[in-house]
This record gives C-alpha cells, sequence and structure tokens, in this order.
C-alpha cells in the first residue's frame, strides 16, 4: 500500500510543479507560497476531522512536537525557495534539482537515522545525480 501513496505522491508533485508554474505568472513567490500553504493546512486539518484522528494531538510526545515543527519549518523553507526557483527558472529544470532532495534523504538516512546504505543505493544516487546533471544542462 505505501508504494501506490509513493506514486500517488510523485503524480500530485508533478502536478504542484505545472500548476504553481502556470499560477505563479505575475504573482510574488513568497506570497504564492502562503496561499498554497493556506490550502494545504485547510486540507489537511480538514482529513484529520473527516478522520476523527483530532483527539490524538494530546499523546504527542515533546520530542515529537519539536520535530514535527522542525519538519514543517524545513518545509517551509523548501517550500519558499521552490516557488522562487519556479519564477525564474524553467519547470522542467527548476523540478530535477529539487529531486535532488532523494539523494539528500539517502544521506542524511544514514547519517541520522543509521539506515542501510547499500550498493544499490549508492548507484541509484549517482544515476540520480548523474540524470539532473544532464537534464539541467
Amino acid at each position: 500500500m505505501w508504494f501506490v501513496f509513493a506514486l500517488l505522491s510523485a503524480i500530485f508533485a508533478a502536478l504542484t510543479s505545472i500548476l504553481a508554474k502556470i499560477g505563479i505568472d505575475g504573482v510574488n513567490s513568497n506570497l504564492a507560497t502562503a496561499i498554497r500553504t493556506v490550502v494545504v493546512v485547510i486540507m489537511a486539518w480538514g482529513m484529520v476531522f473527516l478522520t476523527q484522528a483530532q483527539s490524538g494531538i494530546s499523546e504527542i510526545s515533546k520530542k515529537s512536537w519539536v520535530f514535527l515543527v522542525l519538519s514543517g519549518l524545513a518545509t517551509g523553507g523548501s517550500w519558499l525557495c521552490y516557488y522562487r526557483a519556479l519564477q525564474v527558472g524553467e519547470a522542467s529544470k527548476v523540478v530535477p534539482i529539487d529531486k535532488l532532495s532523494v539523494v539528500f534523504t539517502l544521506i542524511l538516512a544514514f547519517v541520522f537515522l543509521h539506515e542501510e546504505f547499500t550498493m544499490k543505493s549508492l548507484i541509484g544516487c549517482v544515476l540520480i545525480g548523474a540524470g539532473t546533471l544532464i537534464m539541467v544542462l
């Protein structure tokens, strides 16, 4: 089931890039990010209430709160930079560079989460990096 959700995530991310590139024409990138964020917040809280998950808020540990807030700050930084890059660059070049996050995630997961970094992971990282360079040059 995780694969289906991951694939849907990729499809929605692709739509996000194209729709954002069209939508930010003549709009300040920070304002566009703020508008997008409000929509995401409404949608996310809608799902919380739809699935009746709101009662779990009181059960969240302090550690989880800290890391969820830090993750939110990282997301905000990513979105602000992404929208600015989309506004001034071509989507076909911005998106592949943004997807280098896969390589960075694998490295950070190895360093901080002590996840296995296999030869297959290394080859995949090299191929993603090389593919990104080929696409943007």
